[in-house]
């Protein structure tokens, strides 16, 4: 009752995490505690195989929608919100018209595959090198770039237009900013840059050479401001409230994790997995196929990051309930799984949208192997925890490869890793601890962290890290002679599926 009382005229900031699947809004009080939630799904389109999009406006609505359904569950108005921080599913690419404020086009996912063609021919004349030492990136269909280039090359005037100054190029934060100002700021931050295949890890700007090898117009791009900082008023809804934070999602959940300092790594168990490792302030290059991405900018600091992104991670566990309809609702799996003592030796290769690191390989497909006529849902469940489980493996053995260190926990966020028996998966495939704090919203976190700094609602970094606590920690349970066993098994499913839909 003390604790509510000191909090009742209060203050709160308001996190907007703009999801692939979803859009969430959460109110965060002084404590790091959620006062209220909401969360609207939104439609997944497919027009062609490998092809990805959303509806801009049914992501603008379902924002808004979730925002205020936030603020109403908490007896809340505009007023009581000393910030909004947003976060973001990243490379998910938009172009809109500046004028109408009109998408000349859906939002192109960044699952999408449709450039793969395009960014091969990149690397095939030479180009991987350039990219890869100025963005820290693989040229990839996963990335922004390729994505503008064909919504240029496709869609009837756009390139005309764009070369007019006409058009609009962003990120879902980006066009989030841009509704939520009635079209007064066109702005992103560095770490959603980072994931552009266009900005310079070294200049911390958009570099010409890129966008001329892209052949994109300047003009395009947003304004780059701090992650941490006032750069807009909000209209509407939110009248006159600062926006005070951005970043793309993962980073978020790496500032959420409290993932601070250099040598600290997450893994964000969403849509994909996502595992980043805090390097510090200088940029580092992957010898492991990692990316390199910008973490957080802050007082006119940047830190930096190597990345390991999963395109299929909880996404595989909708796939069995929607397509497959081998289960109800997703939180069905762990008891699925749990009803055999293992996977029969069966083994999901989870590559629907290709590999990504350590491996990058685009024409490589999702493959369900070892099955035989015993083989139940069971089975095939708990091998596809099991897929998920063993790419972070991947990804985690890169990052020790690259950073000389042997990581001692792996602390762990999403939606997936409630699962108690993906976690113990984990630490089992990885012989390291998983660690689960008590709040799992660390996305949502990290936004409004990064918001309430900006305008002094936590006074400092040290204040916000007195409030992560650990939940559960799971501990490796399985013999060396296991893990490496599963692994070989693993690696040679994955040898079966590389290059598979390549002319």
């Amino acid at each position: 009752m003390k604790r509510e009382a000191i909090l009742e005229n209060e203050r709160f900031v308001l996190a907007l995490d703009q999801g692939t699947t979803s859009s969430r809004a959460m109110v965060v009080d002084r404590l790091g505690c959620v006062k209220s939630i909401a969360q609207r799904e939104f439609p997944q389109i497919f027009p062609n195989p490998g092809w990805v999009e959303h509806d801009p406006m049914e992501i603008w609505s379902s924002q808004i929608g979730s925002a205020s359904e936030a603020l109403g569950a908490a007896n809340l108005s505009s007023q009581d919100i000393a910030a909004v921080g947003i976060t973001n599913q990243r490379e998910t690419t938009l172009v809109w018209n500046r004028k109408t404020g009109e998408p000349i086009y859906n939002a192109i996912v960044w699952q999408d595959r449709r450039t793969a063609d395009f960014c091969e021919a990149l690397d095939r004349d030479g180009y991987t090198e350039i990219i890869a030492s100025k963005t820290g990136l693989q040229p990839d269909a996963y990335f922004s770039g390729s994505k503008i280039c064909w919504l240029l090359d496709n869609v009837a005037g756009a390139r005309e237009s764009a070369l007019r100054g006409e058009l609009a190029f962003g990120t879902m934060d980006s066009w989030l900013i841009w509704k939520l100002t009635n079209g007064k700021r066109h702005v992103t931050d560095p770490t959603n840059a980072s994931r552009t295949m266009l900005f310079n890890l070294h200049t911390l700007n958009w570099d010409n050479e890129l966008l001329q090898l892209l052949n994109i117009p300047r003009s395009m791009l947003p304004e780059i401001v701090p992650s941490s900082g006032v750069c807009a008023k909000t209209e509407g809804l939110l009248d006159g409230v600062p926006i005070a934070g951005i970043a793309g999602d993962q980073q978020a959940a790496l500032f959420g994790q409290m993932c601070i300092k250099p040598g600290m790594v997450k893994c964000t168990f969403g849509t994909g997995c996502f595992m980043l490792l805090n390097i510090g302030d200088k940029p580092v290059r992957s010898k492991h196929k990692l990316l390199t991405t910008v973490a957080c900018g802050i007082d006119g600091k940047v830190e930096y990051a190597l990345e390991g992104s999963m395109l299929m991670g909880g996404a595989v566990v909708q796939w069995l309930r929607d397509e497959l309809q081998i289960i109800r609702t997703s939180a069905d799996v762990e008891a699925l799984a749990e009803s055999v003592a293992d996977s029969g030796g069966v083994v999901l290769v989870p590559a629907f949208s290709g590999l990504g690191a350590p491996h990058w390989d685009q024409y490589a497909r999702g493959a369900l192997m070892g099955m035989t006529r015993g083989t139940n849902r069971a089975h095939i469940a708990r091998a596809a925890l099991e897929g998920i489980a063993l790419q972070v493996m991947d990804v985690l053995t890169a990052m020790q490869a690259d950073s000389g260190l042997a990581l001692a926990e792996l602390r762990v966020d999403g939606g997936a890793s409630a699962n108690n028996m993906l976690m113990q998966m984990q630490a089992d495939v990885l012989g390291v601890n998983v660690v689960r704090p008590e709040n799992l919203e660390a996305t949502a976190l990290g936004a409004a962290y990064l918001a309430g700094l900006a305008v002094g609602y936590w006074p400092d970094g040290a204040t916000i890290a007195s409030q992560w606590s650990i939940g559960s920690t799971f501990s490796p349970k399985t013999s060396l002679e296991d893990r490496e066993k599963k692994n070989a098994r693993w690696h040679k499913a994955l040898d079966r599926v590389r290059d598979w839909d390549r002319e």
